[in-house]
């Protein structure tokens, strides 16, 4: 997959302070939880160790956090993919804007820190409460996707032809994460995402039908 375009930050006005500092602690709050959870376990690492390694109240991280499965998987992908999809030149194929603007959000979702990709998919797989709650954020995404197709194809977003594809979408994107966690992150990310594409533009394989 080739390097996709991204927003630039110089893109965008810098937060104020107030934001700035709600950053800082959702940060301060993911971090303790990644590093507690390698550390003892996704179960063992309650949000009162959580709340205590980052410094923070226990209430503080619901205030951030609806649930402890938010905290590890976070809420900013269908907007990064959003923002990215949008960014695409308007007459470029919809394959082609998915696989660039999938791979871009890929990257930023992870803050560039591939243990936090790993370990995310990891628990996904592994724990169920993660992987209930990333059904319910994909479905999110799906929604948010509904948008993008409807901006490119001119069908309404509400339709039922977007909504079959934007929820098709999420669901290869959830695929994906749990397929690469399963194999042990063997498989290069980017390149499972581009077969996710592909399968979704052409179909089953033809030597499998």
């Amino acid at each position: 997959m080739t390097a996709a375009r991204s927003s630039s930050p110089t893109d965008h006005p810098r937060p104020g302070l107030r934001e700035r500092k709600k950053s800082r602690t959702r940060e301060a709050i993911r971090s303790a939880a990644y590093d507690l959870i390698e550390e003892q376990g996704y179960d063992a690492a309650t949000v009162d160790l959580i709340a205590d390694r980052a410094e923070v109240s226990p209430s503080t991280v619901f205030r951030y956090f609806p649930t402890k499965e938010d905290i590890v998987l976070g809420d900013e992908h269908g907007d990064l993919l959003l923002a990215e999809l949008r960014a695409r030149p308007a007459d470029e194929p919809w394959a082609q804007s998915l696989r660039q603007a999938i791979g871009a959000a890929a990257v930023l979702g992870a803050a560039g820190d591939p243990r936090v990709a790993r370990l995310r998919a990891r628990l996904a797989a592994d724990v169920p409460a993660v992987r209930s709650r990333m059904r319910e954020t994909m479905a999110d995404t799906g929604r948010l996707l509904c948008r993008a197709v409807a901006e490119r194809t001119g069908l309404p977003p509400d339709g039922l032809e977007a909504r079959v594809h934007a929820m098709s979408l999420a669901g290869a994107l959830m695929e994906v994460a749990l397929y690469w966690a399963e194999r042990g992150h063997e498989d290069d990310l980017h390149d499972l995402l581009d077969r996710a594409v592909t399968a979704l533009e052409h179909g089953l394989p033809t030597e499998n039908r």
